[in-house]
């Protein structure tokens, strides 16, 4: 965005604040208007309705100049009255502030006369009671440049009607000044407004920025910068005092220098302090900073011979460190810009990030020649950039031109678009996988929980039914699973058809994943069910315990011991016999079991028994419904 976008954009924000601070305002007068007795509320809204009727006059014609209108109080101080002209004793009396900056063409004394007409004219037309009193913002700021606080004090006390952000800040300023004088006067030597204020470019959200100077040549009891803290944090909290007394919510901003610090500012040629010198107005000076700014302003407060070299030293630094930031947006910030959505696409794709060394050859073998998602010069700009980097970093590159990195942000930039697409095929190749991929492990599920109902046959377009017919009704599997079946088979087709977006597949891939699961289950239970089938509990030795599975070509024998179970497995001969028992463990037994789509059904011949007696010796029992 260029700078007129970022300047509509703060003047947006400066609008939307000024709004809702005269919003608060209302609420504010709103409230104090209700809490008054009627006759006064009667006077005070007529009273309103007159100064809101001149007010509106007013700022159509020099709405842009007029800096605020205030009620001024019933009384006055004389040096007030010498300024602000012609104060009468009866009447609606009127203070309005005018910013003068941009008068040229004639001098303040016509200027002022000048207005003090125009505004006596309007007065008229509205109410003879109305007293306008003109004030020239370079006469107030002339006044404080003197030395003369009256008219602070006096607009301090007046009832602001109209504010650009100068009457608050000339309101909260002389409450905070006074607070401040008042616990530290022997320290205080300059209380100085400055910011944007001062500058004419104030806005009723404005910040307050105001700097406090204090004495630091007298210090015996504690260090400069102790002093300074200590006083620093008195006085910022006296702000939000100030604030909370005033009602006024905009940031005050107080900036506390030690005048030693200050001195040294002055002798570096420290800009921020130049400005404050040139731009501030002192709302209280006991004498140091009226004649810094008047030194100042003739020329004579000049920067030393260190600071120059400072400032030299400084550009010549500043130069090095753009050169270091170019090598920097090569080496790291261009490589990393497209290295890491490089290795982003390979995890999207399902392989794991590879060395970033690596990771423009990885994307050449998947992308370009195995899955033709990417042309090979999008590859080409990844493995420049790398050697870019590289070379820097072992030296063999010393600098990095503006024209190079202008080259390599155009081609990050087109790496990154296409880049971006890449993402969009990877993840509608893995979608069609995804569903694809589900619709076949449901179906092998369903085939498979079907063979346990005899079904050894079942085709796509009438394995819901079976499912629902062998398996449902039967009360075997709840009905949900028959609507997620169902639902997964005409996501299948939906998909085909173009016709299924991303949300329907994620919400697919929850009901998919509890489908299977309880298929599993299913499975499992089964199985289990069916193994005890062929399972014989045996008591031998009096008191020792064992189960024996027996299948058509294998048995497995599991015996209770002391230190745990143990697995023997045995070969079953084709008469019964069950040949000698060598060590097994439940990983094989549980495999082999798993293997078997249904447990056959087995008869128990004589060698059979035969082969148990051997095994478990003399006093074999068997039990039976246990």
């Amino acid at each position: 965005m260029g700078k007129n976008g970022k300047g509509k954009d703060q003047e947006v924000k400066a609008h939307k604040a000024d709004a809702l601070a005269e919003e608060e305002k209302k609420k504010i007068e709103e409230k104090a208007l209700a809490s008054m007795p009627e006759e006064a509320r009667k006077n005070i809204m007529e009273i309103k309705e007159k100064i809101d009727s001149f007010q509106k006059k007013l700022l159509e014609k020099f709405g842009e100049y007029i800096s605020g209108i205030a009620l001024l109080p019933p009384e006055k101080s004389a040096e007030a009255g010498e300024t602000i002209k012609g104060r009468n004793e009866q009447g609606i009396e009127l203070l309005v502030l005018v910013d003068d900056s941009d008068s040229k063409k004639m001098s303040k004394e016509e200027l002022s006369q000048r207005l003090a007409s125009i505004l006596e004219q309007i007065a008229r037309e509205v109410d003879e009671k109305i007293k306008p009193k003109p004030l020239l913002l370079s006469e107030l700021w002339q006044s404080c440049y003197d030395g003369k606080y009256d008219l602070l004090q006096t607009i301090a006390l007046s009832v602001p009607v109209y504010d650009n952000g100068m009457l608050s800040a000339i309101k909260i300023g002389e409450i905070h000044k006074s607070m401040v004088i008042k616990k530290f006067e022997k320290y205080i030597v300059s209380y100085v407004l400055a910011g944007s204020l001062v500058k004419g470019k104030a806005t009723k959200s404005s910040d307050i920025d105001v700097w406090v100077v204090i004495d630091d040549t007298d210090v015996k009891r504690m260090t400069r910068a102790e002093l300074k803290d200590k006083l620093r944090a008195i006085i910022i909290s006296m702000g939000i005092e100030a604030g909370e007394i005033t009602g006024i919510k905009n940031k005050l901003n107080i900036q506390v220098y030690i005048l030693t610090d200050f001195w040294e500012s002055l002798r570096e040629a420290n800009p921020v302090i130049f400005t404050l010198l040139r731009d501030g107005v002192p709302l209280y000076d006991r004498g140091i900073f009226m004649p810094w700014k008047q030194l100042l302003k003739m020329g004579r407060i000049k920067p030393s011979q260190e600071a120059i070299d400072l400032f030299m030293n400084t550009g010549e630094q500043m130069l090095k460190q753009v050169e270091m930031k170019l090598k920097d947006i090569g080496m790291e910030d261009i490589n990393y810009a497209i290295l890491t959505p490089s290795q982003a696409a390979l995890m999207l794709y399902g392989v794991a990030p590879p060395a970033p060394r690596e990771t423009a050859e990885m994307m050449r073998e998947v992308f370009v020649k195995k899955e033709g998602l990417l042309e090979d010069k999008y590859v080409d700009i990844l493995e420049r950039n790398i050697k870019i980097r590289k070379d820097i970093e072992h030296g063999e590159k010393k600098d990095l031109s503006g024209k190079e990195v202008d080259e390599l942000l155009s081609d990050a930039n087109s790496y990154l678009k296409r880049i971006q697409r890449l993402f969009t095929q990877i993840e509608k190749m893995k979608e069609e996988e995804s569903i694809n991929g589900m619709y076949e492990s449901t179906v092998t599920a369903v085939r498979d929980v079907l063979k346990t109902e005899g079904v050894t046959q079942a085709s796509e377009n009438e394995i819901a039914d079976l499912f629902e017919r062998k398996l449902i009704n039967t009360g075997k599997i709840p009905e949900k699973f028959n609507r997620t079946l169902r639902e997964i088979i005409k996501a299948k087709k939906e998909y085909e058809e173009k016709k299924l977006g991303k949300a329907e597949i994620q919400k697919l891939k929850s009901v998919y994943a509890d489908f299977i699961k309880n298929m599993i289950e299913y499975l499992q239970r089964y199985h289990a069910q069916e193994i005890e089938k062929v399972k014989l509990k045996v008591r031998y030795g009096g008191d020792k315990y064992a189960e024996v599975i027996l299948l058509e070509k294998s048995a497995f024998i599991i015996k209770s011991e002391k230190d745990g179970k143990k697995v023997l497995k045995a070969e079953v001969g084709e008469d019964g016999s069950i040949l000698e028992p060598v060590e097994s463990s439940f990983e094989e037994m549980d495999s082999q079991l798993a293997k078997l789509e249904k447990v056959p059904l087995i008869f128990i011949k004589e060698k059979s028994f035969e082969s148990l007696k051997k095994i478990f010796g003399p006093g074999l029992e068997v039990l039976i419904g246990g």
